[in-house]
Parts: structure tokens; C-alpha cells; sequence
């Protein structure tokens, strides 16, 4: 059962505490002259948090803030050093719902219920984890103790052109050469065929217009994602392939890591590449929405940090008001068990803040994290970010004004949530991904044919899980 439909009742903390006049200016009194220091991948909701949130914060409080963004593989290398070698550099970390699993079994963060109720003078009493979305389950423990607070959740969409989609004589040509209706992909064949489609109208018309985007970075971990997260379990291979009760991976041993539905994603997703722009071998979530935004692509996958500012913000986008949001194609039986809870379309992705046991000042980042779940801050974080994270965001008037030009992007995610799911809960997530990737790499660049990659990859993951101690239930 996905961790998405674990219960979500949480008692929310009740702290007595008398009135005052300003919370936040008490409360930091006694840390008048901190700093406090935080690591994240440098992305639009982490930014946002640098440039607005973090300054108002310090106004509020007198607590500095001394933010990091930097690339997604220095923002793991530098938290996770840190936090084994109990330097204290980071008094917050940025925790991705992928790696809170492997955080948790080795005791690397702050018990944040545990610590709120030892400390209610920290605590604003406007503050609740009940507010959040269920995406802060990710972020607790079997208890249900939480260790994170969640500041971006979204979901990672199909996105597709308006503007040639329902140009009326490219509808002609597409009806004319396929014999049905263009319109967003519902199946795996029309999304090959709008992509081979566009590609070559990009060619006929003399315009860098490619059919698709591919996250396919020939040698970092964004392309082992995107399969995995995203194509794989549109084709019914959900957790990686990997089986829980045995924990196994090769259809031989009973899982699905090299099943024949697994093959056939691959082949697939490796297909779309030569209609996909040049760079996608060496694209990365950013290189993809960048590419989206420049026009540069009919269709694809793109996460939904990045659909807001590609759907409104002219400065960096070319394709603003052309945007349209839709679910991805799935295969035949798919969706129908994502909606009873037994499979995902899709990747859930977001992350939260934690305080690492390290951490010299904990009690005011503490009071950081509060701060950044108030729900004032939260309508224009979502514009800069396309996340949300608190159920009272989505009924903003602001986030819904947003909503009307991302094409209902937000409603999409509200509605269609429960369809996504985020990681499985593997303490072992980075130890069988950095074995295994290097597959997906070979397959990408032709030296292994997707069959081969597959069974490499399962082959590989039962080696490593053996290695780690995992066998069968």
C-alpha cells in the first residue's frame, strides 16, 4: 500500500500559549544575532525561498539566513557530508521525499513533533501540521512523528503546445497522415505519432521544433528517473521493478525489473529520442523545461515546478499562453488500478526542510520552518514554483488566477494527486540507483539493447540488496 493513502489523521498540537503581540519578534528575541544555515538544489521554490522568504524571515525575527542553491548532486554530496560527520555546518537541509527513507534509518534528523512538544514557546499557535497536504505522510516516521516540513510538492505532467495542437491546418495534416484527430496523447502510439509529426514539420517549415521532450542525460541520474518514475509506471512496472516481499528484481526471482512491460517502456521511451530535441541526451529536469519554454518542443513530461513560470512568465518563456496541462498516456489497466490505490501513473516529487541532528541551532530553525508554512507566504510560492503544499493554498484567489493560465495546472494536481505517488520507501534508494544507472546510460547511447539493459539493471539490484541484507520476507 502507497504511503499516499496511509491515514492521514494527525493530532495537531495543542500549545497554551498567552497572546502576544507579534509572535515572531518574541520568539526570536533570544536568538537576536544567529545564522542559520541551509542547503537545496537551486530550483524555483528553493529560490524563491532565497530571495523573498528568507529576508522577510530575518525581518521578522532578527535571525539570519544564510541560504545555498547549488546543483542537485553538490546539494546531496554537501548535506549528507555534513550530516556524517556531525559538523553542524547546516542548521536546515533540504530533504527530497526520495531520500527521507535512507535519512530516517540512519537517525540523521531532528524529531519535529518530538521537539515542537518539548519546546511550545517555539511553537506559533496559528501552526499545524494538520495543514499540510497528505504529502507530509512522506515525511513521518511509523509513529507518525514528522521530521520534515514539506515546501514544494508537485506533479510531473504531461505538458503539450496549444497553439499547434489547434492550429486548424496543422489539425488537417495530422488528421490527413494518421486518420484521427490530434489532440493530447492518450496512448503510447499517438504520442510517437505526434512526435514523429512535429518533428518532421519542424524540418518542412525550417523551425527548431522537435516532437518531444526526453530527460535523457546520458550520464546523470535524471534520465534513470525519468524512467523509472515516470515511463515504467505508465507501462504497470511500479517500485522500480523491485519485489517487497521477496526483494528480488529479475522476472526469474519474481520481480518485474526486466518484465517484458518493462522492455517495452524502455523501447519506447529510447524511440522518442530522435524526435526529441538535440540536447535531451544531455538534459536534465532543468534542460527540459528550458527547452519546453523555448518552444523548442510539442510535447512531454515536464515537472510541475517549472509549469507555472513556463506558462506565464514572458521574460523566460516563449510558449506563455500556449500551455496545456493534461495527464500522461498510460497502458491498457493502468490507471484503472492507479484509482483503486494499487498502482501510480507518475511521479509525486517534492521535498521538505529538515533539521539535522548536527545542527548548533536548532531551535531557530526551527522557528524558520514555521515560518515558511504560514499560509500568507504560501499563493505567490506557488506562482514562482508551481507548488503547493498546504490544503488552504489551493482555495487562494490568487493561486486560483494562476490556475486559469496554467490551464488548470493546480486544479490538475488537486484533483489527480492520488494518481502519483512519490519513491518507494527504500533506505537503500541511492545504493541501487548509482548501480544500476549506468545501464540506462549504456542503453541511451546504443551500446545495449533495452532487454539487455534491463536484465543487467535486475541482476545488479539483487546483488546489491543481497549485499545490504535484504532477503526474502
Amino acid at each position: 500500500m502507497f504511503m499516499r493513502h496511509l491515514a492521514t489523521s494527525f493530532v495537531a498540537l495543542a500549545v497554551a500559549s498567552p497572546a502576544m503581540a507579534d509572535f515572531w519578534s518574541d520568539a526570536g528575541a533570544a536568538y537576536q544575532g544567529v545564522t542559520i544555515r541551509g542547503v537545496s538544489e537551486s530550483t524555483p521554490p528553493s529560490n524563491y525561498v532565497r530571495d523573498v522568504l528568507a529576508p522577510k524571515f530575518t525581518e521578522a525575527t532578527g535571525i539570519q539566513v544564510e541560504f545555498e542553491t547549488t546543483s542537485w548532486d553538490q546539494m546531496y554530496d554537501k548535506a549528507i557530508k555534513d550530516m556524517e560527520a556531525g559538523s553542524g555546518i547546516y542548521d536546515f537541509v533540504y530533504i527530497e521525499q526520495d531520500a527521507i527513507y535512507s535519512y530516517l534509518s540512519r537517525d540523521f534528523l531532528v524529531d519535529m513533533t518530538k521537539m515542537m512538544a518539548e519546546n511550545p514557546a517555539l511553537v506559533n499557535p496559528e501552526f499545524s501540521f494538520d495543514n499540510f497536504t497528505s504529502f507530509i505522510d512522506y515525511f513521518k516516521n511509523a509513529d507518525g512523528d514528522v521530521f520534515g516540513v514539506p515546501m514544494e510538492a508537485f506533479i510531473k505532467v504531461y505538458l503539450y503546445r496549444k497553439d499547434l495542437f489547434e492550429n486548424p491546418e496543422i489539425k488537417a495534416s495530422f488528421q490527413e497522415k494518421y486518420g484521427y484527430e490530434l489532440a493530447p496523447a492518450k496512448t503510447f502510439q499517438q504520442w510517437h505519432d505526434i512526435a514523429e509529426f512535429f518533428t518532421q514539420y519542424g524540418l518542412d517549415n525550417g523551425e527548431e521544433l522537435y516532437g518531444t521532450t526526453v530527460q535523457a542525460a546520458s550520464g546523470h541520474p535524471a534520465s534513470w528517473y525519468e524512467f523509472w518514475e515516470s515511463i515504467a509506471p505508465l507501462y504497470g512496472v511500479y517500485n522500480w521493478g523491485i519485489n517487497q516481499d521477496t526483494w528480488t528484481a529479475s522476472v526469474e526471482h519474481g520481480g518485474r525489473m526486466n518484465s517484458p512491460e518493462a522492455v517495452e517502456a524502455l523501447t519506447f521511451w529510447l524511440d522518442l529520442i530522435k524526435y526529441a530535441p538535440p540536447e535531451a541526451t544531455a538534459s536534465t529536469w532543468d534542460e527540459v523545461a528550458s527547452s519546453f519554454a523555448a518552444g523548442r518542443a510539442a510535447q512531454g513530461l515536464v515537472y510541475g515546478e517549472n509549469a507555472t513560470w513556463i506558462a506565464t512568465n514572458a521574460e523566460k518563456s516563449s510558449v506563455v499562453g500556449n500551455v496545456g496541462v493534461a495527464l500522461p498516456p498510460t497502458a491498457e489497466g493502468v490507471m484503472e488500478e492507479a484509482q483503486a490505490g494499487n498502482g501510480y501513473i507518475g511521479y509525486y516529487d517534492g521535498g521538505a526542510f529538515g533539521i539535522p541532528h548536527s545542527s548548533k541551532n536548532k531551535e531557530a530553525a526551527l522557528l524558520f520552518m514555521e515560518y515558511i508554512a504560514q499560509p500568507e507566504v504560501q499563493a505567490d510560492w506557488a506562482e514562482a514554483g508551481g507548488r503547493i503544499v498546504l490544503n488552504s493554498t489551493y482555495d487562494d484567489p490568487k493561486v486560483q488566477e494562476i490556475d486559469a493560465k496554467t490551464d488548470h495546472y493546480f486544479t490538475l494536481m488537486k484533483d489527480s494527486g492520488d494518481l502519483f505517488a512519490g519513491a518507494p520507501p527504500y533506505p537503500f534508494h541511492n545504493q541501487v540507483r548509482e548501480a544500476t544507472a549506468p545501464f540506462i546510460y549504456e542503453a541511451i547511447i546504443g551500446n545495449l539493447t533495452p532487454q539487455e539493459a534491463l536484465d543487467k539493471m535486475a541482476e545488479t539490484t539483487e546483488t546489491e540488496l543481497k549485499n545490504l541484507g535484504y532477503t526474502a520476507n
